[in-house]
């Protein structure tokens, strides 16, 4: 058995969403990969305020650890994100993502 320690240490992967997909303001991205294998993903992921389409071929889980975010579905009502909610978004889910507050979340993710 091996056990991973989940967390944000060091300078990360620092991106933004590919510029078609901005909606509103300058969201910055850092990742913090802990492990992959297999088709499996786990670390923690953090987003500066704005708004950007999202499409999901995969399943993630996910935990929001700080900071509030708006999670709106194509043709659905927007769900509120905050510290310690946690969601599973399934592959096909297609929308958008709004970081109000700078956001970070624990994330498992399955090809």
């Amino acid at each position: 058995m091996t056990i991973y320690r989940v967390t944000a240490d060091g300078p990360g992967e620092v991106e933004r969403p590919a510029p078609a997909k901005v909606i509103s303001g300058d969201p910055v991205f850092t990742t913090w990969n802990q492990e992959e294998r297999d088709g499996l993903y786990c670390g923690v992921w953090e987003a500066t305020p704005g708004k950007w389409r999202i499409s999901y071929t995969e399943w993630e889980y996910f935990r929001l650890l700080t900071g509030r975010s708006v999670v709106t579905e194509d043709g659905g009502a927007p769900v509120e994100l905050g510290p310690g909610d946690a969601f599973v978004i399934t592959p096909g889910f297609a929308g958008t993502w709004e970081v109000l507050e700078t956001t970070r979340k624990d994330y498992v993710i399955r090809l």
